[in-house]
């Protein structure tokens, strides 16, 4: 019996930590890489080239402005941190990290292309468009 009662309050430590680890984790990731963004486009000077960027490319600019006037509350996500989760779930640590070098080092038309096919093979229509809604909400900043 105490046995059982040992093995119970094991699982029930785990479960606790198992929780809070799949809420906290994506948040503080999410935290730590756009903070950690942010601070190198500031710096860089890039913040700037990717506004003017997204300002001077048609497509780019008709996909952000999709999430403008779209009620966010009906989305799969709102948040950064549930886009971050959303996005570990459907993407391993090396494509994500694919993406990254890519926009960090700058993209050609295709490789710009070549991303956004991946997000629409692995992303639904729904989750598409809460992260448009993001964008738009990070850029209007």
């Amino acid at each position: 019996m105490k046995f059982f009662k040992v093995l119970l309050s094991l699982v029930v430590i785990f479960a606790i930590i198992g929780f809070a680890a799949y809420y906290f984790v994506p948040k503080l990731v999410a935290d730590q890489v756009m903070d950690k963004v942010a601070v190198e486009l500031q710096d860089s000077g890039q913040l700037k080239n990717i506004k003017e960027e997204i300002n001077n490319d048609p497509q780019l600019q008709a996909f952000i402005e999709d999430g403008k006037n779209i009620d966010s509350s009906k989305l799969p996500f709102q948040t950064k941190e549930e886009a971050t989760r959303v996005l570990m779930k459907k993407f391993n640590i090396s494509e994500i990290k694919e993406i990254q070098s890519k926009a960090q080092n700058g993209m050609s038309t295709e490789e710009k292309q070549e991303i956004f096919n991946k997000l629409q093979n692995k992303l639904s229509d729904e989750e598409m468009l809460a992260l448009k809604v993001l964008a738009y909400k990070e850029l209007s900043k």
